[in-house]
């Protein structure tokens, strides 16, 4: 990894970002002291897939759930949550 500090980035900063976008890595320090790192970004995902349903959805429309019953009531711990902010 290379080393750097703060003048010399802003100094040279188009070829430096040309070096990490190739691949490099570059430590930028402040007196001898390391306080960033410059990494390439990671490749952009691929787009995502559209893959068909496995079941018609006309089978399952009129299936039901069971409730949780859970002790609190939706309302309760949405309001639990918030008050957490």
């Amino acid at each position: 990894m290379k080393r750097v500090k703060i003048a010399e980035l802003k100094d040279r900063l188009s070829s430096h970002l040309r070096e990490v976008e190739r691949g490099a890595e570059i430590e930028v320090t402040d007196r001898s002291r390391p306080i960033a790192r410059v990494v390439p970004i990671a490749a952009a995902p691929a787009r995502p897939t559209v893959v068909g349903a496995s079941v018609p959805f006309s089978s399952i429309r009129d299936r039901r759930v069971r409730a949780a019953h859970w002790e609190m009531t939706s309302l309760e711990l949405l309001a639990e949550e918030r008050g957490r902010r």
